[in-house]
């Protein structure tokens, strides 16, 4: 015999009455849970009839808790809190002191390694919990307070918080340039080996749209490689295995240290490339507030 299931009250209206105990109204609960104030008053009222009590006094519009309510929901406050908390942990979420934030992974190695010092030295009790991820937002399915993926990929129902600007252009090993010599112009590619990111969805810029932002097409005689991850394809130019479309934020350390060069002047500016998203349903952390102003300083 299940006599815990025998014990327990209408589990449907567990949510109802909390939420209406911790508000003293039934109107703003049912906004909170999305429900009509109807829905709210029927479920309290089975719960009443289970109990074989009342938990509310309702006086002109007002309601106010009963001994008996204040009891229960304090109960019920602390059971539904531990639950919670356990399932935050099963889930991988993040403590106190503690954000996670989800990139993509050539973000991650080349755009916020280099400035997690900066973050560390600001925020010293913070503990940032970094989750990698190639694929759209709306397919993750791990926990994170923050995200930050390119903007034309599907992101759901996370709420967008800013986005920011990057420069798109061709980028490649000086010794690649050496081994093939330097393109005279974007008519001279077809000689040349580009390397390309196949992956769904595309990125903002691949080589067919940006050269069409030109006037130019993509040379049919190029030679072609393609790779699965924007990290890997990027590493590919590195090691001189071709041209690669370069994005500012993740290609300005190897530029400057000369590990890459940009042989044209062409570029292409977005205006929103980047985007960064707060979790859909989370409530406001005081730690993934600050990464989200860290963020926006670094990036905006």
């Amino acid at each position: 015999m299940n006599k815990l299931g025998k014990s327990l009250p209408p589990l449907a209206s567990l949510l109802p009455f909390e939420a209406a105990a911790r508000l003293l109204s039934f109107s703003r609960a049912a906004e909170e849970l999305n429900l009509t104030q109807a829905a709210v008053s029927r479920q309290i009222r089975a719960l009443e009839e289970s109990l074989g009590i009342r938990l509310f006094q309702r006086r002109n519009r007002a309601v106010f808790l009963t001994d008996a309510g204040r009891e229960f929901s304090l109960t019920l406050g602390n059971a539904l809190r531990e639950i919670g908390s356990t399932a935050d942990r099963l889930r991988g979420v993040a403590g106190k002191n503690e954000v996670a934030l989800l990139c993509q992974p050539c973000e991650a190695f080349h755009w916020l390694m280099p400035r997690l010092s900066n973050f560390h030295q600001q925020y010293p009790e913070i503990e940032l919990k970094m989750v990698t991820w190639t694929q759209p937002l709306t397919d993750f399915q791990g926990y994170f307070d923050v995200a930050m993926q390119s903007s034309n990929r599907d992101h759901g129902l996370h709420p967008l918080l800013f986005t920011a600007a990057d420069d798109v252009f061709p980028v490649c090993s000086p010794h690649y340039l050496q081994r093939h010599g330097s393109p005279t112009g974007l008519d001279d590619l077809a000689r040349h080996t580009l390397l390309h990111h196949d992956a769904l969805p595309v990125y903002q810029l691949e080589w067919d749209t940006w050269l069409a932002t030109f006037g130019h097409e993509l040379p049919r005689s190029a030679r072609r490689l393609s790779f699965d991850t924007y990290a890997l394809m990027l590493h590919a130019a590195v090691e001189g295995h071709g041209l690669v479309m370069g994005w500012r934020r993740t290609a300005q350390r190897m530029l400057d240290s000369g590990v890459l060069v940009a042989p044209f002047s062409q570029s292409v500016h977005l205006t929103e490339a980047l985007s960064v998203y707060r979790r859909h349903g989370q409530a406001r952390r005081e730690e993934a507030n600050l990464l989200v102003e860290w963020l926006r300083s670094e990036l905006v």
